[in-house]
């Protein structure tokens, strides 16, 4: 049995549920022994019971712990602008993204304060994650193997650029159809860690391929106060750190895009206009909070 057939053989095991695409024999080839396993574990993770099980534990054990690290210093804003969506449909998140922690928050803020259901996936930059056993422990004890699925275009092999082509139709097929499906995405593509908390980076254009091929649900969020040390982050809770600020907005009307041709300009100026919606919300929490610090 070769990869691609074992790796079918997997996605059968999810039931009922829509079938995963999985990599042709091809794709898998370009990985190395560690990647492909690694990339093996977290796509069965994210599949079926294994799914609802990491689901399960997110919502009663990460959730809880982020809770217990931010509750004296959270503030969230427009909660019901996600609690309002379809939870048959995929729920797409677009965020900013200074902190290590964001999506992390985030994913904790809807657990404990929304009804919706939801199986969370982030897609994430392969590198460190998947090219090695300690990457996918992080993965685990972090997100519980949500960071998926995974990329390669910056592991510095321009073959390995060939399973990318894999991951994107599968991150198209979540945001596309699953009942409770929620994908953080930061469109800017990277942490920005250079200038003030409202300095945002170009968005990349990417996030407009996969919106203008699956037409999920799309909400943008705006965080803010995290920083990027950990025990600082925890510590700050009980010693007065800065406010941590949690941004719904509305769900994007992107029905102006309908019909456009499917090439980069169309998907540069999706992903434009999503980080334009990112920029409103910064600007409420500007208004609101004004520049609390320099760096968050």
């Amino acid at each position: 049995m070769n990869d691609a057939d074992h790796m079918a053989l997997q996605t059968a095991e999810a039931g009922k549920e829509i079938a995963a695409l999985v990599p042709s024999a091809e794709e898998l080839a370009v990985l190395g022994r560690t990647e492909r396993t690694g990339f093996r574990l977290a796509h069965r993770m994210n599949l079926g019971r294994w799914k609802r099980l990491m689901t399960f534990f997110q919502r009663h054990i990460g959730s809880l712990w982020i809770y217990l690290a931010t509750y004296n210093l959270m503030n969230v804003h427009g909660i019901e602008n996600v609690e309002g969506t379809d939870a048959r449909r995929p729920l797409l998140l677009v965020a900013n993204h200074r902190s290590y922690f964001d999506m992390y928050t985030v994913s904790s803020v809807l657990f404990r304060r929304t009804r919706r259901p939801m199986r969370l996936f982030f897609p994430v930059r392969a590198k460190f994650f998947y090219d090695r056993p300690i990457g996918w422990f992080v993965n685990f004890v972090m997100g519980w193997m949500s960071m998926y699925p995974p990329f390669f275009r910056e592991s510095g092999e321009a073959a390995k650029r060939e399973f990318d082509k894999y991951s994107l139709r599968r991150l198209i097929q979540i945001c596309s159809e699953g009942e409770g499906h929620v994908i953080g995405f930061h469109p800017e593509g990277k942490r920005n860690l250079e200038g003030g908390p409202y300095d945002l980076l170009p968005a990349q254009p990417g996030i407009g391929k996969v919106v203008l091929s699956a037409r999920p649900q799309v909400v943008p969020v705006f965080i803010a106060g995290l920083n990027n040390d950990l025990p600082k982050q925890i510590l700050g809770n009980w010693t007065g750190g800065p406010p941590i600020r949690i941004w719904f907005g509305s769900p994007i009307d992107l029905s102006e895009f309908e019909g456009m041709p499917d090439r980069l300009r169309t998907h540069k100026q999706i992903a434009d206009h999503l980080m334009s919606k990112i920029a409103d919300l910064a600007g409420s929490d500007r208004e609101r909070y004004g520049e609390i610090t320099a760096d968050v």
